[in-house]
This record gives structure tokens, C-alpha cells and sequence, in this order.
């Protein structure tokens, strides 16, 4: 069965918090699980939330921060220790390979297991599944930084009334699906396009094009939200979005679902990130992150 949710492994910036761990994200695509940028604990929290080694394809680490990267050792032995069958691919800046080479080899440990580096240099396609395509877009953080976009091809809807009214049915449905043209019935007669779903990471950052360019058309946006409004300069200083920030993003990109995370430990009260961003106009499905959250993808839009 086809399953597509976000798993909120953890939240916090810079340090973990009593309630907050560093940050890791999970996002279950079908019978895909990619995993966002593993802070410390990250191994714990995924046997909390019900991850197994044996659920990741792809590693996604969008710069060398420590609280973005420093479970990455942990994941990564732990998916050797499991002798996990299939190849494990891992994006990461490749300014910061010495670094993504010393978390992978941290300690002493028995490699069962095809850990498959793939550096990011510039924007644009980093993978090609056939089911997804997954783009990279540079951020402004003091340290290189990328988000990722996850966007599944468009496909086509069949319309059960324009098949009847052609008089098609059984096997010849099929037919014209692979063949575009059944007799003088086109596919375009019977069917309409079915959008892509689309997603998008985007954590340390200033606004930048790399942001909206990310951000565009998510059907789900999962955004840092480091900063409060009232903290705005403190964010441009340290290279961070504030809550204000992160939900006009989304507005104006048309997100269908926000996800804030990323919150410094200076705040204590999490409904401040939701009042802040929905006073900035975003007026869609909107989420303040917590940790072992699951979030369900959002249903399909309308072509």
C-alpha cells in the first residue's frame, strides 16, 4: 500500500532541548523513506517513531551544522548493522566531503552495507527514479547549504464517463493507456492530466531565490522557523528565517501544507510560530512541528 507522510524525528536548533531533539525528518514516498538532515539522536528517534534502517534509500543533508549532520555516523553504522540490502544514496554539500567522510567513519565498524556518496556542486537534478525527480537549490547560510524538491511526474485520470460514452472498457482501457490512441479515441478524449505532488526542505537560511524556488507549488513546504518576528535581525545576522518569513514564503508560492520546525530553544511557547505565521497571510493547512510527529501528505489538487 502506497503510504506518503513526514515523520518529525526532531526540532530543535543548535542545542536539543528537554522536549526538543536535534533535528531529523523522514519522509515516507510510497515505498520510499528519505531521511533529512540527522542531528545527534537521530538513531533514537527513529526506534521511537517506528523508522528502521532497512526503511532509508536516500540520505539528504543539507550543510554541515552539527545539528543537522552529527547523527549521520550513528545512521550510517546502523544501516551497516542491519545489512540493509539495497544501496543507501547520500547528498550532501561537497564543500563539506571531509566532513560527511569523517561522520561516515567515525569509529571502527563492519561495512555489510553500499553506502552511495553524491555530492551536490550547483543547483538543479540530483536523482531521477521514474517516479520522482529530486532538485537541489543553494541557500544563504553562513556555511554552503541546499534545500531539496521532491516532484513526481504529472500523470493522466481516467474519466469513467468519456469511457462509456466511447464504449471502452475491460483491457482496452489499458490499451489506450500505453498506446495513447485507441481507434479514433485519443487518450486526451477520455482522461485529464493528474498533477505531480511536490515537496520541498528547506531549513538554514536567509530569504533567497533558492527558497522560492523550492518552495513553489509544494503541495507540502517543510521550513526552518528559527527565529520569532520580533527576533528579525538576529535571524538575518545568523542566516534564519523567522516565522513571519517562512509563512510568506509559502503564500506566495501557493504551499498547499506548512510545516515550521527548526525553533530555537529561546521560546517556550510553540503557538506563537502559528499565530505569527498566520497573521503573515498564510491561510492554508499549516503545522508547528513537535517531535515524533507524523504528518500525512496532503490529498491531490485539482489539475
Amino acid at each position: 500500500m502506497s503510504v506518503r507522510e513526514l515523520v518529525v524525528l526532531g526540532t530543535a536548533s543548535q542545542v536539543p532541548t528537554r522536549h526538543r531533539n536535534h533535528n531529523g525528518y523522514v519522509l515516507r514516498w510510497d515505498g520510499e523513506g528519505i531521511l533529512f538532515d540527522p542531528g545527534e539522536g537521530t538513531q533514537r528517534q527513529m526506534l521511537r517513531a517506528g523508522v528502521a534502517a532497512h526503511d532509508l534509500n536516500r540520505i539528504c543533508v543539507t550543510h554541515f551544522h552539527g545539528d543537522h549532520s552529527l547523527g549521520l555516523a550513528g545512521v550510517i553504522q546502523r544501516i551497516n548493522l542491519d545489512r540493509v540490502p539495497h544501496p543507501v544514496t547520500a547528498h550532501y554539500p561537497a564543500s563539506g566531503q571531509r566532513f560527511f567522510d569523517r561522520l561516515r567513519y567515525a569509529t571502527a565498524y563492519r561495512e555489510t552495507a553500499e553506502i552511495a556518496p553524491a555530492p551536490v556542486d550547483s543547483d538543479g537534478v540530483v536523482a531521477d527514479t521514474g517516479s520522482y525527480t529530486l532538485h537541489t537549490a543553494r541557500l544563504s547560510h553562513p556555511v554552503e547549504s541546499y534545500g531539496y524538491r521532491l516532484v513526481e511526474p504529472d500523470g493522466r485520470r481516467m474519466l469513467p464517463e468519456r469511457l462509456a460514452a466511447h464504449g471502452i472498457k475491460g483491457p482496452d482501457v489499458g490499451r489506450l493507456q500505453r498506446e495513447g490512441v485507441l481507434g479514433s479515441v485519443t487518450l486526451d478524449d477520455v482522461s485529464e492530466v493528474r498533477r505531480g505532488q511536490r515537496f520541498a526542505f528547506v531549513m538554514d537560511t536567509r530569504l533567497c531565490d533558492g527558497v522560492y524556488a523550492l518552495a513553489d507549488g509544494c503541495d507540502m513546504l517543510v521550513i526552518e522557523s528559527t527565529f520569532l518576528d520580533e527576533d528579525a535581525a538576529l535571524a538575518e545576522e545568523h542566516g534564519h528565517l523567522t516565522a513571519g518569513q517562512a509563512a510568506r514564503v509559502a503564500r506566495d508560492a501557493g504551499v498547499g501544507h506548512l510545516v515550521l520546525t527548526h525553533f530555537s530553544q529561546r521560546y517556550t511557547d510553540p503557538g506563537e510560530f502559528e499565530r505569527q505565521a498566520r497573521a503573515a497571510g498564510f491561510e492554508a493547512d499549516l503545522t508547528v512541528a513537535h517531535d515524533l510527529l507524523r504528518v500525512p501528505f496532503p490529498k491531490r489538487r485539482p489539475s
